[in-house]
């Protein structure tokens, strides 16, 4: 078993002040290579461009996960004292640290395009021939497999995984304070401390204190004000759209056997779908800004456009698009008009939704490895929170649709198209 630090060290953070580490298992996590790639992607991926402070990245996120989490065992073993063994006070804590090691760069862009999904690139550098794996091995042969089970929900122990993946966990706490710092946006603050007094492990799940319940309202409050002010913000999504956009014409000129200036080397093993673990960790956001610099000035007429568009901001407008404005006939028939002015659709018009799913910010019911979050009464029972929360029942179950079609604006007056169609474009997209 990995032992304690002859001395604490301390992490200065702007969220939490500081994060304290005590076990050397975790300083020499955070020392890994795998870790420390996560410096150099960002957490917000796009939205800097939308709010210049968001320029936080993964690894910033991941200690300020782990420093929740390690106050949570603090407050259990303190307050009512509950403690896990140590083995799993340590799964708890490397899980918190490593949930997020397996994202690309512009983590939800690149999936899209590429297929790829960061949950199992996680798994697979855990238990995997890394750096991470071999310090995680220190503790126990198949203690790297325990970790990744907490993190793709399979682990024995429901209780951990709630600390990691819940309605209320050390993940969710985090990314709301430090994106909301980053952004500069008010709209994320809650009282975390407060929370964290009133967490409760109860049977397989953690809940909530009844006398904490407007804590969490504030808390759920702040959740659905950063995903529709921040997170979902139409000027990053028009900059993820222009990005899976160069992305997918890079992959469609290497097919054609196109020749590049530079060639995308760290690119090719994601166009064949054909990745090695290490071909993986070789990229980072760095790595994706030099080939997107490099073509801005390439040969081809849409990756060199689509590439300056997103280095210099010049990104697409957008129009509503759902059952108010059209169909997918409507677009198809968008397209077509494109096309007679000579604007490739494939590349220059986008769809977006904020998620596959429609988001909605609470569900009071289970669905899927969500639990719904639950108050610890008087009496020893326990209430889901909207029923006893008026804020909460208001929302909860509620579902938001926001579909938007992305396009080139500058492209329709620069004066070199068919003005007819022009009018006609402008006249279904609803510009003024």
């Amino acid at each position: 078993m990995v032992g304690r630090l002859h001395e604490e060290k301390v992490f200065k953070d702007p969220v939490h002040r500081y994060v304290h580490v005590r076990d050397k298992l975790i300083w020499d996590l955070i020392g890994a290579t795998e870790f420390q790639r996560l410096r150099r992607i960002r957490q917000l991926g796009t939205s800097y461009v939308t709010f210049h402070g968001a320029e936080h990245s993964r690894f910033n996120h991941s200690l300020g996960v782990y420093e929740i989490m390690r106050r949570i065992l603090e407050q259990f073993e303190q307050r009512i004292s509950f403690a896990f063994l140590e083995e799993e006070r340590l799964l708890c804590l490397s899980a918190a640290l490593m949930h997020d090691i397996g994202h690309g760069p512009f983590s939800h862009s690149f999936e899209k395009v590429f297929h790829t999904d960061h949950e199992e690139w996680t798994r697979r550098i855990l238990v995997g021939d890394t750096q991470v794996n071999r310090i995680l091995r220190k503790v126990s042969p198949d203690f790297p497999h325990k970790v990744a089970a907490i993190i793709g929900k399979t682990y024995e122990n429901p209780l951990i995984i709630s600390l990691i993946s819940s309605q209320i966990d050390a993940d969710r706490m985090d990314y709301l304070l430090r994106d909301t710092y980053y952004t500069g946006t008010n709209y994320g603050f809650f009282d975390m401390e407060r929370i964290l007094r009133v967490l409760r492990p109860y049977e397989n799940k953690v809940v909530v204190k009844h006398t904490g319940m407007h804590a969490v309202e504030d808390y759920i409050v702040a959740r659905y004000q950063m995903y529709w002010q921040v997170y979902f913000h139409r000027v990053t999504r028009s900059a993820e759209v222009v990005l899976r956009k160069i992305f997918e014409r890079a992959r469609d000129l290497y097919w054609r056997g196109y020749k590049f200036r530079w060639e995308p080397v760290h690119f090719i093993p994601l166009f064949e779908q054909d990745i090695t673990l290490e071909q993986y960790l070789d990229l980072d956001e760095p790595t994706v800004m030099f080939y997107m610099s490099e073509w801005c000035k390439e040969k081809d007429d849409i990756l060199r456009d689509l590439s300056q568009r997103f280095m210099n901001r010049r990104l697409f407008k957008y129009a509503e698009y759902g059952e108010r404005v059209g169909s997918v006939e409507w677009k198809q028939e968008i397209d077509e008009l494109f096309r007679e002015i000579g604007i490739d659709p494939t590349y220059y018009l986008g769809v977006d939704s904020p998620s596959d799913l429609p988001y909605d910010v609470y569900r009071s019911g289970e669905d899927g490895d969500k639990m719904p979050i639950y108050l610890l009464m008087p009496d020893g029972g326990l209430e889901e929170l909207s029923k006893c929360s008026v804020i909460v029942e208001s929302i909860s179950g509620k579902r938001r649709y926001d579909h938007k079609l992305y396009y080139p604006l500058d492209f329709l007056e620069d004066g070199t198209r068919k003005p007819h169609v022009v009018r006609e474009i402008k006249r279904r997209l609803r510009v003024q």
